[in-house]
């Protein structure tokens, strides 16, 4: 059956095909701006189920579809993309040498069963006490307006991540022991999801 990723991000990608999935890519342009809830853990699995059901609602015929959302939980606030360089620049100054909670909720869609499951993941992550430098020049990469929290933990913001507690897939933006578990639920093997061959 068709095994489809909601998601425009390459992160998520790259992250499942080392894991043996090479889903398909649909991404659901929906408006994230639109969903408001009153903690991070609510909010990412709120706009997990809409990114899937968004994809869900454009299909025909079975497969499985994964919608994913990551939120950062810093110090009593929820915080994704920062809109623009001031609040990236902000937001790490505010950070560093501290820690928050990444959150990221996934929504499995399985068609051919018309069922849902919706879970969420949560890791701590202990950030360096960088320099206003530092912060400066990883602003200017672009990076941090891409990602929930302003930084990433596979790409250039890898450095200014000092340690972790929990899964990293998580921290990445999806996880797969998580994965497992909702496709275990169902009673359906890693096997009939896996995909040695990209989409």
């Amino acid at each position: 059956m068709r095994f489809i990723l909601a998601s425009a991000s390459p992160a998520r990608r790259a992250f499942l095909n080392a894991a043996g999935f090479h889903p398909e890519i649909i991404v659901s342009g929906v408006d994230e701006s639109v969903v408001e809830e009153s903690s991070a853990g609510r909010l990412c699995r709120a706009l997990a189920k809409l990114k899937a059901k968004a994809v869900a609602a454009t299909l025909t015929g079975d497969a499985y579809i994964l919608g994913c959302d990551s939120v950062l939980e810093f110090d009593g606030q929820v915080h994704g993309k920062p809109a623009d360089p001031e609040t990236a620049v902000a937001r790490w100054k505010a950070m560093r040498g501290k820690s928050g909670i990444l959150h990221t909720g996934h929504c499995l869609i399985d068609t051919s069963h018309d069922r849902r499951l919706i879970r969420s993941s949560s890791t701590k992550v202990h950030f360096a006490d960088i320099t206003d430098r530092e912060i400066a020049d990883y602003v200017t990469t672009g990076e941090p307006e891409k990602v929930a929290g302003a930084f990433t933990i596979d790409g250039i913001g890898a450095p200014f991540i000092e340690r972790i507690e929990g899964d990293h897939g998580t921290v990445v933006g999806v996880s797969p022991p998580l994965l497992r578990q909702m496709f275990t639920t169902w009673g359906v093997p890693l096997s009939q999801v896996w995909n040695t061959e990209p989409a």
